[in-house]
């Protein structure tokens, strides 16, 4: 459903519906309380559906009665039924018994330890669910990029008469007349495949995966999680600075191997430094691994400030910017990775933000790659620098090359190209 359409009220209604009207005594064990879980990507986002319903339950005299005990976050009921939050994790889901869920934004739901948390949490809840006898999985969401359990059920079960599986798709303007049809008008001005997401209860047609599950785990050295440092080695380094209050600290060294007539790019270390810290002290964590890897040089997001450099030059590591937005750089690594000749580590996190990575193709026609909105992609961003500037060692012809990428490095310029990092 469109935004403010009133999803969030009529999930709240449901839920209300299960706990109140309907009675699990009989099914539960002595001490035993059946759990209503709404589960939303933070707490905060699943206070807008508990406060609806909290707003039926004391709206009515005679659901108050069923009041037992309430908190923030909880309401419990003589029903034999508890009502509560939670947010987006499969591990926190498991032990209950649950009478029915509320699953918010669930199109939107991404995790750093999992690729794909949707699945993993309906196929946590759908055991907890199967003891109780009319259990009622609701999930509410604007629909986003065709993937993700939201978009399989769609496909699955939309628009067939008599499945067990109800799916309903509603504009804004269909399920809530009140909402401004001029705000509506002006999104669509700007931005026809948003508008037609965020107010038209369509899947965006305009967003595809970056990389396959298969490829990454394909690439992915199962229980390898970092590297030791070899003389033998010309290692690169590639780094994603922060500020230290909202983004991760990240960087990343990799090594090229030659086998056979074949060739290889290794990851061998990621250092992820999360806020909020000091920059001046994550400089100086990043540069005693960069140290140890023998780096005397880093290549930097061409986001980051001056500072970066100069914080780094302070402990004689020389730091340049790439000359290539993050977008370039995951669009070359991606040959790669598709090609077999990457080797990554096994990190939960890495892994995530890659299979979290987007293609969008904008109104002119031109494809970019970046992380999913309100997700991060520093691990990833920094993992993918190191590698393509560790493949550079195996050859030109063997890089893919991007028209008006710059290729040389003088002084008028003051970047050093990424595929040229000096020894």
């Amino acid at each position: 459903m469109g935004r403010r359409g009133g999803k969030s009220r009529v999930a709240a209604l449901l839920a209300t519906y299960l706990a109140c009207f309907r009675h699990y005594r009989r099914i539960l064990a002595a001490g035993e309380v059946g759990t209503l879980p709404i589960v939303a990507a933070d707490r905060r986002q699943a206070r807008t559906v508990m406060g609806y319903v909290k707003g039926l339950l004391h709206g009515c005299p005679m659901l108050a009665q069923l009041v037992v005990h309430e908190t923030a976050e909880s309401v419990e009921l003589s029903t034999g039924c508890r009502i509560e939050i939670h947010t987006a994790s499969w591990r926190s889901l498991r032990g209950y018994t649950v009478v029915g869920c509320v699953l918010d934004e669930i199109a939107f739901w991404r995790s750093e330890d999992s690729a794909n948390p949707d699945h993993e949490i309906v196929g946590a809840l759908r055991p907890a669910m199967g003891t109780v006898p009319g259990a009622v999985l609701v999930a509410i969401s604007s629909p986003y990029a065709r993937r993700g359990i939201m978009w399989e059920q769609y496909q699955r079960h939309h628009g067939k008469d008599g499945d067990d599986v109800l799916v309903w798709q509603a504009d804004t303007a269909s399920m809530n007349p009140s909402v401004d049809r001029q705000v509506i008008e002006a999104a669509y001005e700007a931005d026809p495949d948003a508008a037609a997401a965020e107010y038209g209860g369509q899947f965006r047609r305009d967003l595809e995966a970056f990389v396959s599950v298969e490829v990454i785990a394909a690439a992915t050295i199962t229980g390898r999680f970092e590297l030791p440092p070899t003389d033998r080695v010309r290692y690169a380094a590639f780094a994603d600075p922060s500020g230290g209050s909202a983004d991760s600290f990240t960087v990343a060294v990799s090594h090229s191997e030659q086998r056979g007539d074949d060739w290889t790019v290794v990851l061998d270390a990621v250092r992820e430094i999360v806020p909020p810290f000091s920059p001046d002290s994550a400089v100086a964590e990043i540069t005693s691994l960069l140290k140890t890897y023998g780096c005397r040089h880093v290549l930097a997001d061409r986001f980051a400030g001056v500072w970066v450099v100069e914080a780094f030059a302070r402990h004689g590591i020389h730091c340049e910017q790439s000359a290539d937005p993050k977008s370039t750089i995951y669009g070359n690594v991606l040959p790669l990775l598709n090609a077999g000749r990457v080797e990554l580590l096994d990190l939960p996190r890495l892994r995530a933000q890659l299979l979290g990575l987007e293609r969008r193709t904008g109104r002119s026609g031109k494809d970019t790659i970046d992380h999913a909105p309100n997700q991060h992609d520093d691990v990833a961003n920094s993992a993918a620098g190191s590698l393509l500037m560790a493949a550079a060692g195996c050859g030109r012809r063997a890089l893919p090359q991007v028209a008006g990428t710059p290729r040389t490095f003088t002084p008028e310029s003051r970047r050093l190209d990424p595929y040229d990092m000096p020894a």
